[in-house]
């Protein structure tokens, strides 16, 4: 930049400042320390070069200063009404009038990183976000402020990762995109706006998501191509947030990285409400169609099935929008834009907990009927009339069966008897083994929500706590089934019967191997994604 300012004499004066080795090619003499001028020779241009270069490496962001006092025309410069003001108009002009400076020296400026950017640096390579600096600095401050912020490694060779934006921009296309295909941090330095926008259009055009920060309006253009452009909202100008698609309120990188921390957590908690919902239907589902085909009495009516949809499901899956982001939520790979929300894995699991809740709600009906005890636990206190499984799935021939008879059995207060239709143990009598597969149902969608919290990580690792207002949303469902369960009512209008403490203690056992079963799909999917990441991390190396 270059002013024309009028000294105390009233003489005009050209005052010039720059990149130090922009500046020192437009000087032709240098001012010494007691005030003489001396000719710019190569000697002098070498010691100036090496004291910038010092500087440079100690992170210094360098100016050089020089002016010029013998202004030909410019001389009486006094405004825009001056013959020569059309001269500066031009910008083609500039290099000549800034010509034959005297070069004064250098000032080192010192602008020290904020503490926590080199964390929220080690966090995005852990996340697998590429850092790359651009900047107009020198190309030695830019690579001693990568060093100190992380960047680049202590030792690490930089040679293909450290280029001035002419130097890049003059590389072979394919040079090019190697560069920037590359593993670990990149900087370019001295870089114009033009080289912004080109290493940002190679990213985009190699399938990467972009995200850029600026501030100036030198950076609009690039802003404007990137992905998502990220304009500082302290330092930024005014075309900078116009061009940009958000504000960063406090100017600090940190912030961003907490960003996609921030992204990634609400992107999963939307799986898990969509893992948890998907689950749980195909678990119904599973249930009305294995009974169908097993050919067993319907173990759950309508009406039951619709509480469960609209009652005891909603309060837990609106809790799991309130998941805390899971303790490697920055270790995980970033995931494409064009990446699929269900993957084969994914789907995989989907059925194999769905099966579970289909088998495990059909399975106590039928322990009901076929079992006078489970696993230690004694059902045989209401009295129920136990028949074979093979009966049991051909109930629709049991008018048939010769001197086949069901005693009475007690559910509550109340008692079912069968002396007029022995036949109606399995269509009026099934209401203690429907009552059970409801339970199971309700209690075993409770526990899948605890499997929701986390895609991958453990309950051992994130216990039920961790997330309240699931134990409040499972609390109130829970006290919505057992308010069906236990008023007379409500139980005679749904077609169920109260429990015994038995009863309760067979549903829990039936329930609860859904938690085991995931826990072994989460295992194998924290070491399929460790596999995906250390293949990735060996690709790069």
């Amino acid at each position: 930049m270059g002013v024309i300012v009028q000294s105390h004499e009233g003489k005009n004066e050209l005052l010039v400042k720059g990149a130090v080795e922009n500046v020192l090619e437009r000087c032709s003499f240098l001012q010494l320390k007691d005030g003489s001028i001396v000719e710019v020779d190569n000697h002098v241009r070498e010691i100036v070069i090496a004291k910038h270069n010092s500087m440079s490496s100690k992170a210094l962001r360098c100016l050089g200063l020089a002016y010029k006092e013998a202004l030909g025309e410019f001389s009486t410069y006094d405004g825009e009404t001056h013959p020569a003001h059309k001269k500066l108009l031009d910008p083609a002009n500039y290099a000549s009038i800034e010509s034959n400076l005297i070069f004064v020296g250098m000032v080192g400026l010192r602008d020290p990183p904020r503490e926590e950017v080199k964390g929220a640096i080690d966090d995005c390579r852990e996340a697998g976000i590429r850092v790359m600096v651009i900047t107009g600095d020198n190309k030695n401050t830019a690579e001693a402020i990568c060093h100190e912020i992380g960047v680049f490694y202590d030792g690490e060779d930089i040679s293909q990762k450290s280029f001035t934006g002419k130097d890049f921009i003059a590389l072979p296309v394919d040079e090019r995109r190697k560069v920037l295909s590359g593993s670990g941090g990149c900087v370019f330095s001295r870089a114009e706006p033009r080289h912004k926008q080109e290493i940002v259009r190679m990213l985009k055009d190699a399938d990467e998501v972009v995200a850029m920060t600026g501030d100036g309006v030198n950076d609009a253009p690039a802003l404007k191509l990137a992905d998502i452009g990220i304009a500082m909202g302290i330092a930024g100008t005014e075309v900078a947030k116009e061009a940009a698609d958000m504000i960063l309120a406090d100017d600090n990188f940190s912030t961003i990285v907490s960003a996609v921390a921030e992204g990634r957590s609400i992107y999963d908690n939307m799986k898990a409400f969509i893992r948890y919902m998907i689950s749980s239907n195909i678990g119904e589902v599973a249930s009305i169609f294995l009974t169908a085909a097993l050919g067993m009495p319907e173990g759950l009516i309508p009406i039951q099935l619709l509480w469960v949809n609209l009652v005891t499901d909603g309060p837990p899956a609106t809790a799991l929008g309130f998941n805390p982001p899971d303790v490697d939520i920055m270790k995980k790979p970033p995931r494409r834009s064009n990446d699929r929300l269900i993957t084969a894995w994914v789907f995989f699991r989907y059925l194999v907990i769905g099966l579970y809740v289909g088998l495990a709600t059909d399975g106590i009906f039928a322990i009901w009927y076929t079992h006078s005890s489970f696993l230690g636990i004694d059902l045989s206190g209401d009295g129920h009339s136990l028949v074979s499984f093979s009966q049991l799935t051909k109930w629709g021939q049991c008018s048939s069966w010769e001197g086949f008879e069901a005693a009475p059995f007690t559910a509550g207060s109340r008692t079912f008897s069968f002396e007029s239709n022995p036949c109606d143990y399995f269509s009026a009598g099934k209401v203690k083994a429907s009552t059970l597969s409801l339970s199971v149902l309700v209690t075993i969608e409770m526990l899948n929500s605890l499997n929701a919290l986390s895609e991958d990580v453990s309950l051992l690792v994130m216990p039920p706590w961790v997330n309240p207002w699931l134990l409040l949303a499972m609390a109130m469902s829970f006290a919505s089934h057992f308010l069906i369960l236990y008023v007379p009512f409500l139980a005679k209008i749904f077609g169920i019967v109260p429990l015994s403490l038995n009863e309760w203690l067979l549903v829990f056992v039936v329930s609860f191997p859904v938690i085991l079963i995931d826990e072994l799909l989460k295992f194998v999917g924290r070491r399929k994604s460790e596999a995906e990441r250390l293949s990735r991390k060996w690709k790069h190396a």
